[in-house]
């Protein structure tokens, strides 16, 4: 009954924060990491353990994956100097800066002071995607600080790997590192795309969109684990995976599939996301049980300490690296110098989170001298302090900051390559229209009917790119009045097939495969 009654009160509170998510501009990782603190100070629930395998191994691949799939490879490309400086020199700087501060101001030994370093040196992908999207930050700095996200994971794991050989075996060779670092990073993204091209070759022989949004899912496994267990970076080898069947899916798989498969990731990384901030509120209250006998007062200090190290680092790095290089490159190689509004907000987009608890988690307890981990304990709490705290500082922070900044997160140039990809698209319809008028099979009134459809779609479009003479007014106006009318109609007919299900008419399986026509077709009204 004990474990009945956590379970419920777990899911309910998770469900109330969720939905305060909503009424709030709080991002809802926030809430939960929040919520999750709570719950554990509660009788009901008892300790809950976070086994780091679940992290690393359960839940990160296809969240991965699916964080890679919906980013825009152009987008990664045009900013991938700042990407890589953030991903790798970021990456490096925070593990040399933090074991630097852990090293003189808490005297820990060298060789734990970098396991530190390297457990907090990395953004979590997680937290940066769901937090960054939800706040409406603009779409330069969301391409950004996911790409960071997504591949700074495996620099720091590689870091983390090499520091915790260090510790349990007494030994460290830079060159050694150096070469297995290029060889686990490039071999990472190599078995993702041969994974990739794998999984492409086999779905483009599918047409079941059940199967195909189940081997979806698993894609993010299919990369990492392999690759995990050959010896290179599984998480590059799923964010790779997830980058290439971005690009092949919409010439793999059909419309349907493609519905049913966003509608499932939306739920799944909701849910996954959900799950893991929750988990890491819990482990409070097990973090502080294993240093228990030290001073709480100078742990509170000592998290802040690291926190605040690894904040500021980023502040440290990111100003200069986004200015000086712009002023040494040739004015006519140079890219477009970012607004210093923008650059404050990729400084201060720097959450940290279950990964690097995982991370810490799955530190050693032994070295093979014999003696225990040196600091583990006290690894595990800080790595906890700076998760914390970047979490509830800088996501607080954030809604005010943008606000305050006069961000707005419309993309004029988006915009603009919207509606003319949508004009462009009439254009080819009706091209294609013309050349098939002659068909037996088409009808002369069917033609007509979808030729005039068609026409006015690529004159409303023509409109709105170019407004100088005040149609595209004109044609909102024809179009709201269009929208509202058939939406009155769709309604209607729902109406009448609920009815009709009430009354044992139609069973409840004609009703949803009705129902999913009209609002499929309602969907498209916003065209």
């Amino acid at each position: 009954m004990d474990l009945e009654l956590a379970l419920t009160t777990v899911l309910a509170v998770v469900v109330l924060l969720l939905i305060a998510a909503q009424f709030t501009r709080v991002p809802y990782p926030i809430l939960l990491v929040l919520g999750g603190l709570g719950l554990a100070l509660l009788p009901p629930v008892p300790d809950v353990e976070l086994d780091p395998d679940l992290v690393l191994i359960v839940i990160l691949p296809p969240l991965l994956y699916a964080a890679a799939y919906f980013t825009p490879l152009r987008e990664l490309r045009r900013n991938v100097r700042e990407i890589s400086a953030l991903a790798v020199g970021l990456v490096l700087a925070t593990m040399v800066g933090v074991a630097l501060v852990a090293h003189l101001a808490l005297g820990f030994d060298w060789a734990p002071a970098f396991v530190l370093g390297a457990i907090v040196s990395p953004t979590d992908p997680v937290a940066a995607t769901a937090i960054a999207r939800r706040l409406g930050i603009p779409g330069r700095i969301v391409a950004i600080v996911e790409g960071e996200s997504l591949i700074n994971d495996g620099t720091a794991l590689v870091a983390y790997k090499f520091a915790v050989a260090a510790v349990v075996t007494g030994a460290f060779s830079l060159l050694d590192a150096t070469g297995e670092f290029f060889v686990t990073v490039l071999g990472g993204i190599a078995f993702g795309i041969v994974a990739g091209a794998a999984i492409a070759f086999v779905r483009r022989r599918i047409d079941a969109p059940p199967v195909e949004v189940t081997i979806a899912l698993f894609s993010g496994y299919f990369a990492y684990l392999p690759a995990e267990a050959i010896g290179v970076s599984g998480i590059l080898a799923a964010v790779t995976v997830g980058i290439y069947m971005g690009r092949q899916t919409s010439v793999l798989t059909t419309p349907t599939t493609r519905i049913q498969g966003e509608a499932v990731w939306e739920i799944v990384q909701f849910l996954l996301n959900s799950a893991l901030f929750v988990l890491v509120g819990l482990q409070l209250p097990g973090i502080l049980d294993a240093i228990d006998g030290d001073h709480t007062g100078e742990l509170i200090l000592d998290g802040a300490l690291i926190a605040a190290s690894v904040i500021l680092i980023r502040l440290m790095w990111v100003f200069p690296f986004t200015y000086l290089p712009r002023l040494l490159i040739p004015r006519d190689k140079r890219g477009p110098t970012p607004p210093w509004r923008h650059t404050l907000i990729v400084a201060w987009t720097g959450m940290r989170g279950a990964v690097s608890l995982a991370a810490a988690l799955a530190l050693p307890l032994f070295v093979d001298a014999g003696g225990s981990f040196p600091e583990r304990d006290l690894i595990i709490f800080l790595s906890f302090s700076v998760i914390l705290g970047t979490l509830l500082l800088q996501g607080f922070t954030l809604p005010p900051l943008i606000q305050a900044l006069g961000l707005d997160d419309a993309d004029e140039v988006l915009e603009l390559e919207e509606l003319t990809a949508r004009q462009r698209a009439a254009e080819a319809a009706l091209a294609r229209l013309e050349e098939l008028t002659g068909e037996d099979w088409v009808m002369d009134d069917t033609a007509d009917r979808v030729r005039g459809a068609y026409n006015y779609r690529y004159r409303r479009f023509s409109a709105r790119i170019d407004d100088g003479d005040g149609k595209s007014a004109i044609y909102e106006e024809r179009s709201e009045s269009f929208q509202r009318l058939t939406r009155e109609l769709l309604e209607a007919q729902r109406t009448v097939l609920i009815r009709m299900r009430d009354d044992g008419d139609i069973n409840d399986d004609v009703l949803r495969t009705l129902e999913r026509e009209l609002d499929l077709e309602d969907s498209r009204l916003e065209i």
